[in-house]
């Protein structure tokens, strides 16, 4: 019996940070690859400590609905889920590369095979580039066009921008758009100046979060001069110094971010079937290409 966990932080404040992680179990769920697929979370229920109890597979798959490899996904889920012998060491990671550890989790005494984090994996590119096109509804979107990845940065986790230059110069690789740059929010290049980092009159922002919350809905585009007060709202696109900024909110959000969690779970080892190729094809249709 082969069961998928999917963990992420939630929150007790914002009532819709948890809609993306439902909705891509969901999905996931019609393919029929696992026989359970549950989810547990930090700040809401069922709590990380809890979730594993409810789990009845003998192969378990673990993957976070996280952006980078740092806190929650070294220290915080291994520890609430009471992995045996964990040690960041076991991913033999250089801050991008996590793939999965196999151990067993003593609480319900069965291996579990815990993954690294969703925003690291090389199909995040593709969601990237998905929600691009999603915003400006143009499946070939890229002639003319800027793409501003955009992430959180802090001094407190380097693999946090690691993350975002990693997608975003897996993107200018393949000369899609004319510009490709990673911009963020606490560190330098940061995007309150947009317009300054870019020469194409259009340029799509893609924030690298995995919800819709304080970050996407208020300081990015307050910041970004979209709007002055986020509670009035803004036009998409909108022109901020003579550029046009499409704003896509939190690429978590992307109904093909499901893909990139069954990617995690099959390097790992899952037997997916058609999954894969289901959910491409069913989130495409969902976003009206």
């Amino acid at each position: 019996m082969q069961s998928l966990v999917i963990v992420a932080h939630g929150s007790h404040l914002n009532p819709g940070s948890s809609a993306p992680t439902y909705d891509h179990a969901d999905t996931i769920r019609a393919t029929g690859a696992f026989d359970e697929v549950r989810t547990g979370f930090w700040k809401e229920e069922p709590h990380f400590r809890e979730v594993l109890r409810t789990v009845e597979g003998s192969e378990i798959y673990v993957v976070p609905l996280f952006v980078s490899e740092g806190y929650f996904t070294e220290q915080v889920i291994p520890r609430e889920l009471r992995l045996e012998g964990w040690d960041v060491s076991e991913w033999d990671s250089d801050g991008l590369s996590a793939d999965q550890a196999t151990l067993v989790a003593e609480d319900i005494d069965r291996e579990v095979h815990y993954c690294g984090p969703v925003g690291t994996h090389r199909a995040m590119t593709d969601v990237i580039v998905r929600r691009a096109e999603s915003v400006t509804d143009d499946p070939d979107v890229g002639d003319d066009f800027g793409l501003a990845v955009v992430g959180h940065g802090t001094e407190r986790n380097e693999n946090s921008a690691k993350a975002i230059e990693y997608h975003a110069d897996r993107i200018a690789e393949r000369d899609r758009f004319d510009e490709v740059k990673a911009l963020y929010m606490d560190e330098e290049p940061e995007v309150d100046d947009l317009p300054e980092h870019f020469e194409s009159d259009d340029v799509v922002l893609v924030p690298l979060f995995i919800a819709d919350g304080y970050h996407t809905q208020e300081d990015i585009p307050e910041d970004v001069g979209l709007c002055e007060d986020h509670t009035e709202g803004y036009d998409v696109p909108e022109t901020v110094d003579g550029t046009r900024i499409w704003y896509a909110g939190a690429v978590g959000t992307e109904p093909l971010m499901a893909d990139v969690v069954l990617e995690r779970a099959a390097d790992a080892g899952a037997d997916l079937g058609t999954a894969l190729d289901d959910v491409r094809e069913t989130t495409r249709v969902a976003t009206g290409d």
